[in-house]
């Protein structure tokens, strides 16, 4: 091994190579089971591969670790991970858990916990990092130390929950979708836990990106005025998809408690048909004046919180210019815009061959406007032609991939769906789904 003593926090997203070089997957996290004398033994990682598959790959096959990349033999077994009885996650279950320390001093936050090999293919937790809690001072941030496992001992008073802090932190670079997905593969208290300690516009994030029924369990244990909080973070179809799928009477409470503004959106979405361009759509396109500069549009599309569909086109349209806005003009793509001088007036660039859809246009019309003419958003005007919202091509393929998508069903599997789906037909195809088989080295 290159390494014979590495801290778990930051294998975390560490590129994971066969020997040949080629890229395998990422590190989401480290397995391990307790022993009753001596400190717990890796067993495995847990490895993201392409298509956000989690698999398991033995720590017998790992035959190098450093420089943020892991080596291993190539022989990975591709079925789907699932945690047995007696492992624990590091990242996902012990950093966050409170200790005590055995000479009395007082009791310690896991921070970090640090691995060695002492033989070649035996891996076992060397030391933990702690931090104590702070101290009288609103400044202080607790002492921290390194530890042996047999200098303490986990506190597990029934009832605690444990700290999600730490793996808040540990995550905090992930992206929406893979943050989403890393939750999901949690235990539903710690997954939980964590929903609640999240920030409200990064939760929101994640909720968007997970299936609608586990967007409904963890909203259902939040208080209502957090969820009415995530709920005005989230993009405005977004929301109201999550609303339709809760009890009326909760659904409305909750729309009662959101911004005005933000309720005033998701009701306007909710009076259309799922399976409508209104009912997909978003009410929160870039629209700017036909006096507005191409450097005016440009500003606007660069603003780093705005979803990239939409930040591809801008709609021109008469005053007012929130939807329903005044009549609709037309749209204007970003490249086009780029070929232009700043000062280059938007009135005078629009493209005069995409034509809106209505609201009751169904969803598999507006895809096949999509694919056919290779964009990535449509507008959506209503009786009288006013811009009441785009639908972006991350709409309809929401529309299109089976409910199970984010599930990471085959890819052929997938594609036959979809494809299914877009020609409006209906019917299931079992999914198959399995336990990961022993490699041999367990």
């Amino acid at each position: 091994m290159s390494a014979t003593r590495v801290f778990v926090a930051r294998l975390a997203g560490c590129a994971v190579f066969d020997p040949a070089g080629d890229r395998v997957g990422k590190v989401r996290d480290v397995l391990v089971v307790y022993r009753r004398n001596d400190p717990p033994r890796v067993v495995g990682l847990i490895v993201e591969i392409p298509g956000k598959r989690r698999v398991f790959v033995s720590i017998g096959r790992v035959t190098s670790i450093g420089g943020g990349q892991i080596i291993t033999t190539g022989l990975i077994n591709l079925r789907r991970f699932e945690q047995r009885g007696g492992e624990v996650r590091v990242i996902a279950e012990m950093l966050g858990r409170k200790v005590d320390f055995n000479d009395g001093s007082g009791e310690a936050t896991i921070e970090d916990v640090a691995i060695e090999e002492r033989e070649r293919g035996e891996w076992e937790v060397d030391q933990l990092f702690v931090r104590r809690p702070k101290g009288a001072s609103p400044f202080s941030k607790g002492q921290s130390a390194y530890v042996t496992w047999r200098e303490v001992r986990e506190l597990t008073a029934s009832g605690e929950a444990q700290s999600a802090e730490q793996l808040i932190a540990t995550y905090s670079e992930l992206k929406p979708a893979d943050l989403a997905n890393t939750l999901l593969d949690l235990p539903a208290q710690r997954r939980q836990e964590v929903a609640e300690e999240l920030p409200d516009d990064r939760l929101a994030d994640v909720l968007e990106e997970m299936p609608e029924s586990d967007q409904v369990e963890i909203l259902a244990r939040l208080g209502d005025d957090r969820a009415a909080d995530v709920l005005d973070h989230m993009q405005p179809d977004d929301a109201a998809d999550l609303i339709a799928q809760l009890p009326e009477e909760r659904g409305e409470h909750l729309l009662e408690l959101m911004e005005p503004e933000e309720a005033e959106d998701v009701r306007f979405l909710l009076s259309y048909g799922p399976d409508t361009a209104g009912g997909l759509m978003t009410t929160e396109p870039i629209i700017v004046s036909a006096d507005a500069t191409v450097a005016e549009g440009l500003a606007l599309i660069r603003r780093h919180d705005l979803p990239p569909a939409l930040g591809a086109a801008v709609c021109v349209t008469l005053p007012p210019y929130e939807p329903p806005t005044g009549r609709f003009l037309g749209m204007v793509h970003f490249q086009r815009m780029l070929r232009y001088p700043p000062h280059e007036r938007m009135g005078t660039l629009i493209d005069q061959g995409l034509e809106p859809v209505t609201a009751d246009t169904s969803a598999a019309e507006v895809s096949r406007i999509l694919a056919s003419y290779d964009l990535v958003s449509v507008p959506v005007v209503d009786e009288k032609h006013r811009l009441v919202g785009v639908v972006t091509i991350d709409d309809v393929l929401d529309y299109l991939l089976p409910d199970d998508w984010r599930s990471h069903p085959d890819e052929t599997e997938v594609g036959r769906r979809a494809a299914a789906r877009a020609q409006m037909t209906t019917g299931s195809i079992p999914i198959p789904h399995g336990r990961r088989a022993g490699d041999g080295t367990r």
